[in-house]
Order: C-alpha cells, then structure tokens, then sequence
C-alpha cells in the first residue's frame, strides 16, 4: 500500500507537476514571470536549494562547537582557578614536565596529551619543564 502510494506518485503525480510549472525557454524568460509564476515554481525551486546545499554541505568548513574553545575541558571546575603550587625543594626528578594544555589525564603532570591536542587545533601548546640544578 504504502509502495503503491510512493509509486503513483512518482509516476503519475510529479511528471503531472512538472509539466504544469511556467519553466520559460531562456534565462531571459524568468524575468518576465508574474508573481503567482513564481509561487508556483517556490516548492520546486527550495527542494532544488536543499539538495544543492546538501550536496556541498560535506565540503563546506566545519565550525567549532563552543567547547572546543574552552581551554580547561574537566579539572577541578567547581573551583572558581586552578591554583596548583609545587615546592621546587619537593622535585625529585631532574626535569619535571607540568601540562599547560588542560587535557592530560595526571594533571598537573604532563602527559603529552598536548601532542593531540596540537593536531586536532593546530595549536602549539606544550609542557612547563621545570629543571632542577645540580651542584
């Protein structure tokens, strides 16, 4: 039933259509149309648009959604900052890598998520490395 419905009105109904719209011969020929011409021809003419648009929609920039221009994504965001103090006398390492880009997953510590982070942007963010001096 449904089929049968989709079908007539593919074969019957929109050959029907068409041949009934006031399409002129030339360009030219548009410019004389009257205004109840061109209401007819408005479906036709916004089914035409929505597949163009659709066609060339895959190609067309994509926009950045609002968060992906938040900087700090998930930590501590009940907290009006993000303060995170460190003791330099607390280093244990020679070189300390602290993340600047918000994503690492051991905030504060760098996790080179950055690198990621860097890609998808193209931003250029990397770690504060902190090193400790040898006497």
């Amino acid at each position: 039933m449904v089929l049968e419905s989709i079908s007539k009105i593919i074969k019957v109904q929109l050959p029907a259509y068409l041949k009934r719209l006031p399409l002129p011969e030339t360009i030219g020929g548009f410019a004389r149309l009257t205004v109840s011409e061109w209401l007819r021809l408005l479906p036709l003419l916004g089914i035409l648009a929505l597949l163009g648009y659709l066609t060339i929609r895959p190609f067309l920039p994509k926009k950045k959604k609002q968060r992906d221009s938040l900087i700090n994504l998930k930590i501590q965001k009940e907290n009006p900052k993000v303060v995170n103090e460190i003791d330099i006398e607390d280093l244990n390492s020679a070189n300390v890598c602290y993340c600047r880009c918000w994503r690492s997953k051991t905030f504060p510590v760098c996790d080179k998520s950055h690198l990621k982070h860097n890609e998808l942007t193209g931003d250029n963010v990397g770690p504060l490395i902190l090193k400790k001096k040898i006497l």
